[in-house]
């Protein structure tokens, strides 16, 4: 299903009404709001207080990307699309960029504004459908944006993109690898035994655990793969850069102290409410979670941790016929 969410197109208006409703009647758990379209495949929060911090994440990226919104060599591009574009943010500055070009963002929520500039549409969508709603070679470039625990397949999401894309079109993705990593030993180790002393090991251990079970799997650390896994479905031209990111202020260079900073509030925002789903799927009650969770905001805020993450922007062509041939 798609529809924008101001859609008054259709002649027929309680159609119009009660596919709006099936879209916008969001679930509340927890004190959180949820997806209703396809209702519990993603497993975190779509209401206020995540759009701003997916705001203020578009922010951190920018200014680890040297206010970059892409990487891939773009020219005049007819259509593009923006695959879970969430607030729609990305989509809107690349209007700027590109007022020629139609782009299109999806998402399985329609949380993003109605005033938008006029080459901009944003539809409600499901990635993991399939099949996609555009005809083969439509797009000239698909981008994709901190996606982990999104979809039970990655590489099947990455073969409908190659599809849709035009021979010679780009697919680009932005992700976070959430393994904890320290170049000078300062973080302590994964305890394989039991709780970690860096609770953040276990974090992500857990939310690997949720997204192997339960009614809807999906894959989570998903950054590291990526690469290989467009190499496989047949892209070429695969250009994994990596970046790291510090979690906290403690490197002394002041940009990477500000990018820390930044990524710390950014974590210590999402911690909720990406907890919330994936460790109540496994057992855990509410108050466990939250205990558990001081522990973990105590090890991303602590400055001693000289701990990082790794920032995997790929980019990858779809090759043209003769390439494929040869």
């Amino acid at each position: 299903m798609a529809m924008t969410p101001d859609d008054s197109s259709t002649d027929d208006c309680s159609d119009t009404m009660s596919l709006t409703a099936s879209v916008t009647d969001y679930p509340i758990e927890h004190g959180r709001r949820y997806h209703k379209y396809h209702e519990g495949i993603y497993p975190y929060p779509n209401d206020e207080q995540e759009l701003d911090r997916l705001d203020m994440q578009h922010q951190i990226l920018k200014k680890i990307n040297g206010d970059r919104l892409y990487f891939a060599p773009l020219t005049n591009p007819e259509r593009i699309l923006d695959i879970g574009t969430g607030s729609g943010i990305w989509a809107i500055e690349m209007a700027a960029l590109f007022p020629d070009t139609t782009i299109i963002g999806t998402d399985l929520s329609p949380v993003q504004p109605t005033h938008v500039p006029p080459n901009v549409h944003f539809l409600v969508d499901d990635a993991t459908d399939p099949e996609w709603m555009w005809e083969e070679n439509h797009f000239d470039y698909i981008r994709m944006s901190n996606m982990s625990g999104s979809f039970p397949s990655v590489k099947d999401v990455l073969r409908k993109a190659l599809k849709c894309l035009k021979p010679g079109g780009y697919l680009e993705w932005h992700e976070v690898d959430p393994l904890c990593r320290c170049d000078d030993d300062t973080m302590p180790p994964p305890n394989p035994d039991g709780f970690s002393e860096y609770s953040l090991h276990d974090w992500v251990e857990f939310q690997e655990r949720a997204a192997r079970t339960g009614e809807h799997r999906r894959q989570f650390r998903i950054a590291h793969k990526l690469a290989d896994w467009l190499r496989e479905v047949g892209y070429v031209d695969v250009e994994d850069r990596i970046v790291k990111v510090p979690l906290n202020p403690w490197p002394k260079d002041p940009q990477l102290k500000t990018i820390g900073a930044w990524y710390e509030t950014d974590w210590l925002d999402a911690l909720q409410g990406y907890s919330l789903k994936p460790l109540l799927s496994l057992g855990w009650s509410k108050p466990e979670i939250e205990v558990f969770l001081v522990s973990v905001r105590k090890c991303i805020s602590n400055r001693h941790y000289h701990v990082y993450h790794n920032l995997h922007r790929v980019t990858a062509r779809k090759p043209h016929p003769h390439e494929q041939s040869s």
